[in-house]
């Protein structure tokens, strides 16, 4: 898990041969205010944006999730995210894979942390890191995921 500003993404790109290209994207995409909300393509499947508004829920709510197939890089263009995370050896309640959307939920709730991810931060979550993303006391959050390829 990697939590930074956006202005120092260029510290991460070396780990991951889609970095480079992720994070430009998510640079580009983060300077234009009137994004709709959905699925952006880049690469087919290796590299892709999801742009979602929502309103945060409270810690209690929000649903441990990991995914297989991707890397996150959430970003927070407005509100504040509040993350949960856990090792997912430390997962427990596994819900079912989804593989369709890459997507497999658990009952327990993070115990480890819980990430502030303010406007203009990322958060980087590997296969080995579960989440609950889009917490906090009911205010909204606009962010967008950037879902890169392991």
């Amino acid at each position: 898990m990697i939590l930074d500003h956006l202005a120092n993404s260029a510290r991460y790109e070396s780990l991951h041969p889609l970095f480079p290209a992720a994070f430009a994207h998510l640079r580009e995409l983060a300077a234009n205010k009137n994004l709709g909300e959905g699925r952006i393509e880049f690469d087919g499947d290796r590299l892709h944006a999801m742009i979602a508004r929502g309103t945060g829920k409270p810690e209690g709510q929000a649903r441990m999730e990991t995914h297989r197939r991707y890397i996150d890089i959430q970003y927070t263009l407005e509100g504040c995210d509040l993350i949960g995370w856990l090792p997912v050896t430390e997962c427990e309640g596994a819900e079912g894979y989804n593989e369709t959307k890459d997507l497999e939920f658990y009952a327990n709730m993070p115990a480890t942390c819980w990430l502030k991810v303010k406007a203009g931060h990322f958060a980087v979550f590997h296969p080995s890191d579960a989440h609950a993303p889009m917490a906090n006391t009911g205010q909204p959050i606009v962010k967008i995921v950037v879902k890169v390829a392991v």
